[in-house]
């Protein structure tokens, strides 16, 4: 798992640009820059849709270690479709990883991880 922060909240366009020119402002005066990820809603409603309750339950317990999407579904007591679903839209954002590894005499099997060890979310109504 990456050492990247990921910040997740509520901004505007105009927000976005300044976080942009300010960042390599400092990119151009050399200045050593920390990775992060930044995802923005414009409305908080928005960001509460895609981060429900079973969707940071999941977040939490995939940060623990990586796992099949069945271990997953299994540990939250969910259908592993709809855990599947969710893996997909979380994985749009950027907040889990996934990959495909071979399940010797059952093809593959994929596995998920998050795609930090931290995640901060912010709103402001």
């Amino acid at each position: 798992m990456k050492a990247v922060k990921v910040k997740i909240g509520v901004d505007t366009i105009d927000g976005f640009f300044s976080r942009a020119r300010e960042r390599a402002r400092r990119l151009d005066r050399g200045e050593n820059v920390t990775p992060q990820i930044i995802i923005s809603f414009e409305d908080p409603g928005d960001m509460l849709r895609v981060l429900s309750a079973q969707r940071l339950r999941l977040l939490r317990l995939a940060k623990e270690k990586p796992m099949a999407v069945s271990e997953l579904a299994s540990g939250l007591k969910r259908d592993t479709r709809a855990v599947s679903r969710d893996v997909d839209m979380l994985e749009q954002f950027g907040l889990l990883q996934s990959r495909y590894e071979t399940n010797p005499g059952h093809g593959r099997k994929r596995i998920i991880q998050s795609s930090a060890r931290r995640f901060q979310l912010e709103a402001a109504i």
